[in-house]
């Protein structure tokens, strides 16, 4: 059973569309998915929400109920993980999974929080030791702007890979609306953000994901 949690020291950085993202296509893929929201603003539990019963089924533990819930025969464990988390509740997000993925946006003030954050998870003694593993993903990036620049810059200097850019899309709003992922909608409306994603399924799927 894989566990794989989105957290970033803000919010609105778009940890619910790449948890909900990854969630829709593991199901997609016939795996046994779990969404499970940690945030209690609940935006992943208002997608499931929406969800097509004909879609793949993807399971949905909301904010504080029991991680006991999960079947053994689950493969993959998606969690939302809340904002603004450190200290303390920062290293106990950090014993809940083996592969973390952080969405940073192309702002100063995101860029300066994301590199506090991520410098505080890898003082933490599990990533330290390999036990966990971290990779960055810059979120609703618009290419040819400065601040674009300024990120893939930012990014390529954290020690984390750094996966892939998604752009600012409409898609991803009109997948949300659905309670659907990117790979559930056309692949002629959206061949550009399905190969930016690319990246990622990749890293999750590989060894290097996983301690």
């Amino acid at each position: 059973m894989r566990h794989i949690m989105v957290l970033n020291a803000k919010g609105g950085s778009g940890k619910t569309t790449i948890a909900t993202n990854l969630a829709s296509y593991f199901a997609a893929e016939d795996c046994k998915v779990v969404l499970a929201d940690l945030d209690p603003q609940a935006s992943a539990t208002a997608w499931l929400k929406v969800r097509s019963a004909a879609r793949p089924r993807i399971q949905g533990l909301t904010h504080g109920q029991s991680s006991g819930r999960i079947g053994r025969n689950t493969d993959y464990v998606i969690m939302d993980a809340p904002a603004a988390v450190h200290g303390k509740q920062l290293t106990d997000l950090l014993r809940r999974a083996e592969t973390f993925i952080v969405p940073v946006l192309p702002s100063p003030m995101d860029m300066r929080a994301a590199a506090d954050f991520i410098g505080e998870m890898q003082s933490n003694s599990r990533v330290a030791r390999k036990e966990a593993k971290i990779a960055l993903v810059a979120n609703r990036a618009r290419d040819y702007t400065n601040v674009y620049w300024e990120l893939d810059e930012f990014l390529a200097k954290q020690k984390a890979p750094f996966l892939t850019m998604l752009r600012d899309s409409q898609n991803y709003i009109r997948a949300a609306e659905r309670g659907l992922g990117i790979f559930e909608l056309a692949p002629y409306a959206t061949a550009i953000d399905r190969e930016q994603w690319e990246p990622i399924i990749k890293w999750v799927k590989g060894k290097r994901s996983q301690p």
